[in-house]
């Protein structure tokens, strides 16, 4: 069970780490075309708060700011805020926590 934990923990933190790697490398228009795979969309015709948010992260981690204020104006808030998860993915596969207030934050009870 222990080494069952430890592969899942490990691959979750590789994963997020690659991400803004793979994302770079990808070309900035990668999931422009074709059908929204959103259930909202799919099931009601509806778009959702984050219909367009991958479209407009991939932009934005290639400093397309208007396209993915295009996309989907979220991308803003949601993509700065995917930065500290990266951070503290590196941390803690080295074993380390990550120091200051948003370290503490990060490590909170519940988090």
């Amino acid at each position: 069970m222990h080494y069952i934990r430890k592969f899942i923990f490990y691959t979750i933190h590789i994963v997020t780490i690659l991400t803004p790697f793979v994302l770079w490398f990808l070309p900035s228009d990668f999931f422009d075309k074709g059908e929204s795979v959103c259930l909202s969309v799919r099931l009601a015709g509806i778009e959702c708060y984050a219909c367009g948010l991958t479209k407009a992260t991939l932009h934005f981690v290639h400093f397309e700011f208007e396209k993915a204020w295009e996309f989907n104006k979220l991308s803003f808030i949601v993509v700065p805020m995917l930065f500290p998860m990266w951070i503290k993915s590196i941390y803690d596969i080295q074993g380390k926590r990550m120091p200051g207030v948003i370290g503490r934050l990060m490590y909170a009870k519940g988090a």
